[in-house]
């Protein structure tokens, strides 16, 4: 797959207002959880890009590999706590948003687990990992063949 342009090059403000939101989401959501939401939004927008960087950067901060892999199958895993299935239930139902958009179930589920300002950075941080999906998929850029280059 050959990329087909670079937006922090063409056009970097806009790169920078996506990349300030991330600066956000890092200052204000669990490093463990941010991971797990990432790989499993990337998954589910088909995102090798993505996928790659963050299955690399949740092993790196200690995930269990085990359920790195799980995550795939989250409904059926063992691995997860209610915490982190209130966090992947949300996750799915706004990356696939739907006619219904995100089910009282699992919003009230959320917010028993991670309260309301926890949801309310949560949805930033759904939201911006979908952002960068959709830019790179929409840019073709691989994921590079030596993780450390």
């Amino acid at each position: 797959m050959k990329p087909r342009v670079s937006l922090r090059d063409l056009v970097p403000d806009a790169f920078t207002g996506v990349t300030e939101m991330e600066r956000y989401n890092r200052r204000h959501v669990d490093p463990m959880h941010y991971e797990m939401l990432k790989v499993r939004a990337s998954i589910l927008n088909g995102c090798a890009f993505c996928l790659d960087m963050h299955v690399t950067d949740w092993l790196r901060r200690g995930a269990d590999p085990r359920k790195v892999t799980a995550v795939t199958t989250w409904h059926d895993a063992p691995f997860f706590d209610a915490q982190e299935r209130a966090l992947l239930a949300l996750t799915d139902e706004v990356t696939r948003l739907g006619e219904q958009g995100v089910t009282d179930a699992t919003w009230d589920e959320a917010i028993v687990q991670f309260g309301a300002e926890g949801v309310g950075n949560l949805l930033f941080a759904i939201a911006t990992i979908n952002v960068w999906n959709r830019l790179q998929i929409s840019t073709r850029t691989p994921p590079p063949i030596d993780p450390a280059g």
